[in-house]
């Protein structure tokens, strides 16, 4: 699945992650504040994804989902 934008969403802890490709037991998070982490590959130290704690209660009460996170991802066809 490398590429492939993959989604994950624990709704216990209100935790949603956004992941190109599987996610690697060599990344790591950098913690851009307020909730917000980009997933970095430790190999290549590109960002592989976002995290966002809180993600639910972010979105409370809107018609449509959108949020604005302080990271760019681009991504790329194999």
């Amino acid at each position: 699945m490398k590429n492939h934008l993959i989604i994950y969403y624990d709704e216990e802890g209100d935790f949603l992650e956004l992941n190109i490709g599987e996610y690697k037991e060599e990344s790591y998070f950098k913690n851009l504040g307020k909730g917000v982490f980009e997933i970095i590959d430790r190999e290549t130290n590109k960002i592989r994804g976002i995290a966002v704690m809180g993600f639910k209660k972010r979105t409370q009460g809107l018609k449509d989902i959108k949020i604005s996170l302080p990271v760019k991802i681009e991504l790329t066809a194999a």
